[in-house]
C-alpha cells in the first residue's frame, strides 16, 4: 500500500486490550506474522495484515474481532497499540474528511498472503496450518463469556476449596492443584475449556492486572461429582522463558491461596479444543507441564463413563513429558489407572544419567499405533503444553503418516478441517 496516499483509508484490525485474556492464540494462529506483543498487550500490525481472518474463530474472548477505518498514513502503530488500556474510538467521517479522505473512499486491499510453509518450503512452522478450530462433531455445547473482563460486576467469586502440590515437594518444579467452588452461581464448563483468573492489586504503573488464563483440570461434573466446582494445574513461576529470574504475579497468587479465599474469576472460554462425546471415538493426548490439565480432565470423564458402564471402548493414549518423574504432575495418580483403560508414555528429558527424551520421541517409537489413528475418522489429537514442543510433535505426526504410506498433507488438512488435530500452546 502507498503510505504516502493521505486519501487512502484501511480497514484496521485491532484486539481490545479490556476483553483480550493474552492467551497467544491470535499470535499462534495467525499465518503471516502480523501479531505480536510485550508485557502488557497483544497487537496488530497493519502493514502485516493481510485480513485473512484466520485468528477470529479460534479467539476465546471476541477482543480480536475489532476494527477501525483508518487513514493509511495515521494507521494507529504497533508501539501505539501496546499504550493502549481500552481501543480508541471509531473516527467520525468529519474527522475523515478533515484527514482528506473522501466519503465514498474504498479501504485499500492488502496484498495477498504469500503460500504457507507446506507449499513453499521456505517460511518457518506455523501452528495455524495445522492446528483445528471447531471442535468435534459429536463435542457437546459449550457455554463461553458468560462473565467478562471489563466490568469488575461481570467476574464471579469463586471460593477455594482445595490446595494440594502435585509434584514432589523439595524441588524447584512447584506445581499445585487448585479447586475452585462457585455455589450457586451458574459455571458450567466442559473438558478442554479454560478460564481467567483476575489476580488482586496492581502493576508498576498503578494499572489493574491483566486476568491470566488457565485450563480446567476437572470433568464437566464437578471435580467432585456433582458439584459446582472445578480444578486448575498451575505452576509457580519464578523465572521467565529464557531462564531470568521473574516471580509470576497470578501463579505465585493462586499457589499460596489458603482454603476459604476468594477468587474472582471470569469466561469460561473455548469452543473447539473439546473432546468427542462419541464413547467409540479414540483420542491421543500429547502435553508437557501443565498442559497436563484438560488431558486430565478428559481422562477423568472417559473413567467416570468407564465406571458408569457407558463407555464403549474407545482408546485413551497419553504421551507425557517433563523435566524428570519428580516434576511430573499428577505421577503418583497417573501409575494406577488401569492399563486396559489408557495407555501411558512418560517422557523425561533431564533424568541423571539418561538420554534426554520428549514427547516426540516416544510418538516415533509409537508409529506403527499412532498411523492407525491418524487414518481414523473417529480418533482425536490433542497438544497442549509449551510452544516450543508443538512443531516437534506436528512433525513426528507427519513422519508416522509417511512411513505408513499416508499422505500428510491430505491427512493433516483433513484432521484440521473435521476438528481432529488441536493444538493449544504457550
Amino acid at each position: 500500500m502507498d503510505m504516502a496516499d493521505t486519501a487512502s483509508v484501511i480497514k484496521q484490525h485491532l484486539i481490545d486490550p479490556e476483553i483480550c485474556i493474552r492467551c497467544n492464540t491470535c499470535e499462534a494462529t495467525c499465518p503471516v506474522g502480523a501479531i505480536t506483543h510485550d508485557s502488557r498487550n497483544y497487537v496488530v500490525d497493519a502493514e502485516k495484515c493481510n485480513l485473512c481472518m484466520a485468528c477470529i474463530p479460534p479467539c476465546p474472548t471476541g477482543s480480536i474481532d475489532n476494527w477501525r477505518t483508518m487513514p493509511v498514513v495515521k494507521a494507529y502503530s504497533v508501539d501505539e497499540q501496546f499504550t493502549w488500556d481500552e481501543l480508541p474510538v471509531e473516527l467520525t467521517p468529519d474527522q475523515l474528511a478533515d484527514a482528506g479522505v473522501a466519503a465514498d473512499a474504498t479501504p485499500v486491499e492488502p496484498e495477498a498472503p504469500s503460500l504457507p510453509a507446506a507449499v513453499t518450503g521456505e517460511t518457518p512452522f506455523n501452528s495455524a496450518l495445522y492446528g483445528a478450530v471447531v471442535p468435534p462433531w459429536s463435542a457437546a455445547h459449550s457455554y463461553t463469556n458468560l462473565y467478562g473482563p471489563k466490568a469488575a460486576e461481570k467476574t464471579v467469586t469463586a471460593t477455594v476449596v482445595g490446595n494440594v502440590r502435585v509434584t514432589e515437594v523439595g524441588k524447584d518444579y512447584d506445581t499445585h492443584h487448585i479447586v475452585l467452588d462457585f455455589g450457586a452461581m451458574p459455571f458450567p464448563v466442559l473438558e478442554g475449556q479454560s478460564i481467567g483468573i483476575v489476580p488482586p492489586g496492581a502493576d508498576a504503573s498503578g494499572r489493574a492486572h491483566h486476568p491470566r488464563q488457565y485450563s480446567i483440570a476437572s470433568p464437566r461434573n464437578g471435580e467432585r461429582p456433582g458439584y459446582n466446582n472445578i480444578s486448575l494445574t498451575i505452576k509457580r513461576v519464578l523465572e521467565d522463558y529464557q531462564g531470568k529470574p521473574v516471580r509470576g504475579v497470578c501463579s505465585n497468587y493462586m499457589c499460596d491461596l489458603q482454603v476459604g479465599d476468594k477468587v474472582q474469576v471470569i469466561g469460561p472460554f473455548g469452543a473447539s479444543f473439546l473432546m468427542p462425546n462419541h464413547p467409540r471415538s479414540s483420542i491421543v493426548m500429547i502435553c508437557t507441564g501443565t498442559g497436563s490439565a484438560p488431558m486430565r480432565a478428559m481422562t477423568e470423564w472417559r473413567r467416570r463413563l468407564r465406571q458408569s458402564g457407558k463407555f464403549e471402548g474407545g482408546k485413551l493414549l497419553l504421551f507425557f513429558g517433563a523435566r524428570t518423574k519428580e516434576e511430573l504432575p499428577y505421577f503418583g495418580p497417573l501409575q494406577s489407572l488401569p492399563k486396559d483403560f489408557i495407555d501411558i508414555n512418560l517422557a523425561f528429558s533431564r533424568t541423571q544419567g539418561q538420554p534426554k527424551r520428549y514427547v516426540q520421541d516416544l510418538m516415533r517409537e509409537r508409529a506403527a499405533d499412532l498411523a492407525l489413528l491418524l487414518a481414523d475418522p473417529n480418533a482425536y489429537f490433542y497438544v497442549c503444553g509449551l510452544k516450543a514442543m508443538e512443531e516437534g510433535v506436528v512433525l513426528a505426526l507427519r513422519d508416522v503418516a509417511k512411513q505408513a504410506g499416508l499422505d500428510w498433507e491430505a491427512v493433516g488438512e483433513q484432521m484440521k478441517r473435521m476438528g481432529r488435530l488441536h493444538l493449544e500452546t504457550y
